[in-house]
């Protein structure tokens, strides 16, 4: 459900977010507007950038969702050039796109935002992933110039409040992700038997973790990837840190990527994060055999075709929806005690965005007392009303009292920050005083 409240209506449209998730779109759907690679994003965020109404963008792509955060000075045009840009994109129609996505525009993005940052609208509700990939989107928005000022402050504030939601509630206790969700279904169709080893294909985030849990449920690994040097370094790390766990060489074996046809039609478990940008597995690589196959694949795009075979049984990211209901409804306690938590940050995000239209003005205001207190000093040593070598002492006790003086409205300016007429009062003052308006 998207979130809608308006407090601060005399502010002009700022953020904007458009989502695509597991809520609102299938996985074959959220396949064609996924990002498979750096390349995309950057000609994506390029082109939007690259008009009148769009200032700064954050471009975040995963498994579960495509989310895209903007600063805009028009709202509504922002919000066409952005749904036309992921038609572009994806090939789809731009209304079909337009009507599946959940916009958000000002409060309610900041509040999606630190949300999504607080993995309250993940698939796996406290699943811990989805924190550093945003960092991660942020940085690559950042380093490429595509972001600044504006979104910066909205990221930072998102960061906050995910610590904060993870300290005050157990929602990130345990290692709870899509590949764990994923090995816990596993280990439930072979809670009986003792004998599975697991194949896992990639070697990336996704692939460790999948690794880590496949082997904390007692199963053992094969790894089979493109890049065999970077799957035999994830072994090794595996065995040697163990993260707390000890685990023998043995249980985590590598095989060579040209074995993966034979992998397929030789082992039970299989789980596969890969990021490659169509199927690696198709019908015809896999043979009818007598063993049932449990197939789970956490890729986005997709890394197994559509597959009819008796006998071999595929779940998606989608499909784990049921162990996703039970964590639900663990969690649903604590998620309404973060939720709360989003809810108060959001308000402090623009109290504190408030402050800072406050502080030139308080600024300038020290300032020209400064500028009337070195004038008057000028002019009383030119007229010998004072000498000369008391000039830093009488010019020191001048600021004290002026600081005391201005000490009470900078108090009133800083409250009345938060309320709606706040712009009233800011250029009252400012034309009272003769303030620069910037």
């Amino acid at each position: 459900m998207i979130y809608k409240y308006r407090i601060w209506e005399h502010f002009i449209l700022e953020y904007l977010v458009i989502s695509f998730t597991h809520k609102n779109t299938d996985i074959a759907t959220r396949e064609k507007i996924a990002f498979n690679n750096d390349l995309e994003k950057e000609a994506f965020l390029k082109k939007i950038l690259s008009t009148d109404f769009i200032n700064e963008a954050i471009l975040l792509s995963t498994c579960n969702r495509i989310e895209l955060l903007i600063s805009t000075s028009n709202y509504k045009e922002a919000s066409k050039i952005a749904i036309s840009s992921f038609s572009f994109h994806s090939s789809l129609d731009s209304t079909e796109l337009f009507h599946r996505a959940d916009i958000y525009d000002n409060e309610s993005a900041i509040h999606h935002i630190f949300t999504v940052a607080s993995s309250l609208d993940s698939l796996v509700v406290g699943e811990t992933q989805i924190a550093g990939q945003l960092k991660d989107a942020f940085k690559f928005s950042v380093d490429k110039g595509y972001s600044a000022q504006k979104l910066s402050r909205v990221i930072h504030f998102a960061s906050k409040c995910a610590a904060k939601v993870r300290n005050a509630t157990q929602l990130g206790s345990g290692s709870v992700s899509v590949a764990s969700t994923a090995v816990a279904q596993a280990k439930q169709l072979y809670k009986e038997r003792e004998d599975i080893k697991a194949l896992v294909i990639g070697a990336g985030e996704m692939s460790e973790l999948a690794c880590r849990h496949l082997l904390k449920y007692g199963f053992n690994v094969v790894i089979c990837s493109r890049d065999m040097k970077k799957a035999r370094i994830l072994a090794h790390n595996i065995v040697s840190d163990g993260n707390g766990d000890v685990y023998e060489a043995s249980q985590v074996e590598v095989r060579p990527y040209s074995q993966l046809e034979l992998l397929l039609n030789t082992m039970e478990l299989m789980i596969t994060a890969t990021s490659a940008p169509y199927p690696i597995i198709k019908e015809e690589m896999v043979k009818k055999l007598d063993i049932e196959r449990n197939w789970f694949d956490i890729a986005l795009p997709r890394d197994i075709d559509n597959i009819s075979l008796e006998g071999v049984n595929v779940y998606s990211v989608d499909d784990l929806q049921c162990i996703v209901d039970d964590n639900m409804a663990l969690r649903a306690s604590q998620a309404k005690e973060a939720y709360s938590i989003v809810g108060t940050m959001t308000t402090e995000f623009y109290n504190w965005l408030n402050t800072l239209s406050v502080e030139p003005a308080i600024k300038n205001l020290h300032l020209k007392s400064d500028e009337i207190i070195n004038k008057k000093l000028q002019n009383a040593i030119k007229k010998h009303f004072i000498r000369a070598e008391d000039h830093e002492n009488i010019k020191k006790l001048c600021q004290t009292v002026m600081s005391e003086f201005l000490h009470q409205p900078t108090i009133k300016l800083k409250n009345v920050s938060n309320s709606h007429d706040g712009d009233v009062i800011f250029g009252t003052v400012q034309n009272l005083f003769g303030l620069k308006e910037n």
